[in-house]
């Protein structure tokens, strides 16, 4: 098995508002995307497994025509709190890359 790293072109996280997370994750051909989709490996449970969020309040879009699955779930505290350890979330889409696909 190959992990996500390996078949996505490209992975990355960011702000989605001061009180969610986003992940985007692109592929640069219509094979990759299917593989990653159609594997079911990225779904709500996982991400709550990973970053801790509610899996009822874990959203995953496949957008088909731009080959890109977005994952967006709320942030473990609101951005630049107290206990803010990433604060652009720049380094949340790290825990994924070595998903199996």
């Amino acid at each position: 098995m190959s992990k996500l790293s390996d078949v996505a072109y490209y992975v990355r996280s960011k702000n989605a508002g001061p009180f969610w997370v986003t992940i985007d994750i692109f592929c640069n051909n219509e094979e990759s995307y299917k593989r990653i989709a159609s594997s079911k490996k990225i779904n709500k449970q996982l991400i709550s497994k990973l970053y801790g969020a509610d899996p009822e309040n874990v959203k995953i879009f496949h957008m088909d025509d731009l080959k890109v699955i977005k994952i967006s779930y709320p942030r473990f505290c609101p951005q630049g709190g107290k206990d803010e350890r990433d604060m652009h979330a720049g380094q949340q889409y790290i825990e994924l890359l070595n998903v199996e696909i």
